[in-house]
């Protein structure tokens, strides 16, 4: 096989502004939503936990443990979200797979506020629940894929990590949304209200954001760029990928966004109720924490992207998984630190948020990069959803449930940094070079 020539970066076709702003836009909005809701489930998982997996007299951290469990359960569907949304969108179009995708989203997660909790039907409750989420599972495979490969396909030329810097981008505006929720229903609230009834209206509230969502998505052109050679049988001279170079290139997008995944759901979304169950930190103390790793997530993506646009997505993104290394248990101790300051602890969450950042910012495009266009969808998402079923998706209970069982508070940093350094050396697989090339 002939090694692919460096050559200009470019579009796969002729992208006009409007359009290429239009694609940043609709495949933005959706990933805000899904991670919103996942957010939200994380943030509300002591509450979920106690509605849904605890019946009268059982044990809090065995219905957290079950919560924690049903959320993983989504995360290992992902990939067949991937698989099966990921051909869809290679095949058909990218438009009609983010319009199934977001229908999908929505509907379940708004469900998931209706829903019955143990006290009303018994254990016919966390099964139900369960189902949605496997649902949101499947809907949040198909849409990393479909949005990543809309925003760098048509992004500019010399732009695809800062066009798919806004993927991650809306991870953290998703994460931070989800919080602020959480946060004014925990201040205006009573306890006995937030458990009550309060915890439903966060996912009630994706239904507008849901419409909003799909109404963006159904202005994409109908025959997006990518279309134009998607259909048909290959050009002379472009052969069809062979099977076996996708799935090796699906396992090393695995171990390059390994530590991505873990240490960002860790800082990120496991927390709060880290805090809460093993540190004894007040639920709005907890939550207010999140903000700031968020809002360091939320800093450094954007301009990591543009970084990695310049210097390539190599050098930013190993620097993240080693800072994360590195500094993940020293930043987890200050936190950990009763007789630490406040604006110490808060430095120390930010900081960590802004170390993922610097591997999340070109995340995106270096995944897009690894794949051509025809199995693109595909290939991509299954490489981000495999990493996160195992690793984002299974933080919370690992961490919950090895912090139980050995007493030591440290596991979220050892979690973090050993992920992080296992990708870090996949990482360095990574050519130079790549963000020069054109995409295959």
């Amino acid at each position: 096989m002939s090694t692919p020539v460096p050559g200009p970066v470019r579009p796969s076709a002729t992208v006009r502004p409007d359009d290429a702003r239009r694609a940043l836009v609709a495949g933005s909005v959706g990933n805000f939503i899904e991670w919103y809701e996942f957010g939200i489930y994380g943030y509300f998982a002591t509450v979920i936990a106690a509605q849904f997996f605890t019946p009268a007299g059982g044990s809090e951290v065995e219905g957290l443990v079950k919560a924690y469990a049903s959320f993983a359960l989504a995360f290992f569907f992902r990939p067949v979200g991937a698989a099966v949304f990921g051909r869809f969108g290679d095949r058909v179009g990218r438009r009609p797979a983010l319009v199934l995708v977001v229908c999908l989203m929505t509907g379940a997660t708004a469900t998931i506020g209706l829903l019955p909790t143990y006290a009303s039907i018994g254990a016919a409750a966390p099964w139900l629940l369960t189902l949605l989420r496997i649902l949101q599972g499947l809907s949040a495979g198909g849409e990393f894929g479909g949005a990543v490969s809309v925003m760098t396909e048509c992004a500019p030329p010399g732009r695809r990590g800062r066009y798919g810097a806004w993927q991650s981008f809306t991870v953290a505006l998703g994460l931070l949304a989800g919080a602020a929720v959480a946060v004014v229903l925990a201040s205006v609230l009573t306890t006995s209200q937030l458990h009550a009834w309060g915890w439903r209206v966060p996912f009630l509230l994706t239904l507008p954001l849901g419409l909003l969502a799909l109404r963006l998505r159904l202005r994409l052109p109908a025959e997006e760029p990518p279309a134009r050679v998607l259909v048909g049988p290959p050009a002379p001279g472009r052969p069809r990928p062979r099977s076996g170079e996708t799935a090796r290139a699906v396992v090393l997008g695995v171990g390059r966004v390994m530590g991505w995944s873990a240490a960002g759901y860790t800082f990120l979304v496991v927390l709060p109720s880290y805090l809460q169950s093993t540190l004894g930190t007040t639920f709005q103390r907890a939550l207010l924490g999140t903000v700031l790793a968020n809002l360091g997530f939320a800093a450094s993506i954007l301009p990591a992207g543009r970084l990695s646009d310049r210097i390539g997505r190599r050098a930013v993104m190993v620097a993240g998984a080693l800072l994360v290394a590195v500094l993940a248990l020293p930043l987890l101790h200050l936190v950990q630190d009763p007789d630490g300051p406040a604006y110490v602890k808060g430095a120390a969450l930010f900081a960590a948020g802004a170390c993922v950042g610097l591997m999340a910012g070109p995340g995106p495009a270096m995944l897009a990069e690894m794949f051509p266009t025809r199995v693109r969808c595909t290939g991509l998402g299954l490489a981000y959803a495999l990493s996160n079923a195992v690793f984002s998706g299974s933080a919370g209970l690992i961490i919950t449930e090895v912090v139980a069982r050995t007493g030591n508070v440290d596991v979220p940093g050892y979690y973090a940094a050993t992920t992080c350094a296992v990708s870090a050396v996949a990482l360095l697989t990574l050519r130079g070079d790549d963000h020069e090339r054109a995409l295959r």
